[in-house]
């Protein structure tokens, strides 16, 4: 069953993040991943979550998603989106 990443990404160090965004596609690209939606316009239809910058990565299963989170390759990686965001990710299941 698919899995899905929401992220809501607020960048503090843009050097950073571009390092980020420009090696973190082919990590998750080999564990099977792929973006539905990355960093582009975001309309509030409801309530009051005001995300900044909003990613949606799909997995096909939550052990291919464990793989890359806990991967060699993504581990430096996500240091390095925690130093220079301030960020708010889940994983959900699919239907």
């Amino acid at each position: 069953m698919a899995v899905y990443v929401i992220a809501d990404i607020e960048v503090a160090d843009a050097a950073g993040f571009e390092e980020y965004r420009q090696r973190v596609p082919a990590t998750i690209a080999a564990h099977g991943g792929r973006y539905l939606a990355r960093g582009g316009e975001t309309e509030v239809l409801e309530g009051s979550w005001s995300p900044k910058r909003c990613t949606i990565l799909e997995f096909p299963d939550m052990e291919k998603f464990r793989t890359w989170w806990s991967s060699p390759e993504y581990i430096p990686l996500r240091e390095l989106r925690e130093r220079s965001t301030k960020s708010h990710l889940i994983v959900t299941q699919g239907v």
